[in-house]
């Protein structure tokens, strides 16, 4: 994709504008869990769950400890207003937050601010933060691979900020009839739970397609988990149903002479 004016500036790489003019302009709603983000706000405790198992189990952390992530810098890309930077900070990870829309790292560093959380939130692209060679133990990629033209080439440059020996966490939703039923007929147009025109099924990612990316991007062991929503509980637990929202996490070998 060749490079894009987006309010003046010129953005390029495996971004697209209408993506991130969409979410700028929702910036000042990222932490109301009653507006258009409240899907994101009931699907957290499950992804958290998740990643904090993934990560303390990869790296042989006792997930029972209140800091369980210390020590670990961790890179959350595509943070919009940090709705996952924060628990992963308050879980005692060295979080770093990016997203090409200036306005969601300004909600992002407001609201951190005002809980007390020091998060490093920049206003740049991954694939920036591949070629400066900036590396970390952790990298999160949440619901964001389904919003770019190219979701192949973002899992290679997401592999990219991961240091030999770490772990990549994405999550998703996968491109069936009952993902179109659920996550747009029903979440987007009946319930309104998100904005209307938010996803579009043909960039769904399907897990093979996926686990596909993964092995491309040199990422071995790859664990899937479904993210299902209970409509009796009104709760999302994680799960094996991975028809419509899932979560992965896949590892990134040391090199030979690391591993010694």
């Amino acid at each position: 994709m060749s490079a894009t004016e987006i309010r003046g500036e010129q953005v390029g790489g495996n971004v697209d504008p209408r993506e991130v003019e969409r979410f700028a302009a929702l910036a000042s709603k990222w932490w109301d869990k009653t507006g258009e983000f409240k899907a994101l706000h009931q699907i957290g405790a499950a992804r958290l769950s998740f990643i904090r198992e993934a990560v303390t189990g990869h790296f042989m952390v006792d997930s029972r400890k209140v800091r369980a992530l210390s020590d670990l810098r961790i890179l959350d890309i595509g943070c919009g207003g940090g709705l996952i930077s924060e628990p992963l900070a308050r879980l005692g990870g060295t979080v770093t937050g990016i997203d090409p829309a200036e306005e969601n790292i300004a909600a992002a560093r407001l609201h951190a601010e005002g809980q007390g959380l020091a998060i490093d939130y920049r206003p740049t692209r991954v694939e920036q933060v591949a070629e400066s060679g900036e590396r970390f133990d952790v990298s999160v990629c949440l619901e964001v691979i389904e919003h770019v033209p190219d979701p192949a080439a973002l899992i290679a440059s997401c592999a990219e900020t991961v240091r030999p020996g770490g772990l990549l966490v994405v999550s998703t939703i996968n491109r069936t009839m009952k993902a179109y039923g659920l996550a747009i007929i029903a979440a987007e147009n009946l319930l309104r739970w998100v904005p209307r025109g938010t996803h579009q099924w043909d960039r769904f990612v399907t897990p093979q397609e996926l686990e596909a990316a993964f092995a491309d991007a040199g990422l071995e062991h790859v664990r899937f988990s479904g993210l299902v929503f209970d409509p009796l509980r009104d709760r999302w637990t994680a799960g094996s149903d991975t028809d419509v929202n899932y979560i992965a996490s896949a590892e990134k070998p040391m090199t030979t002479d690391q591993a010694r």
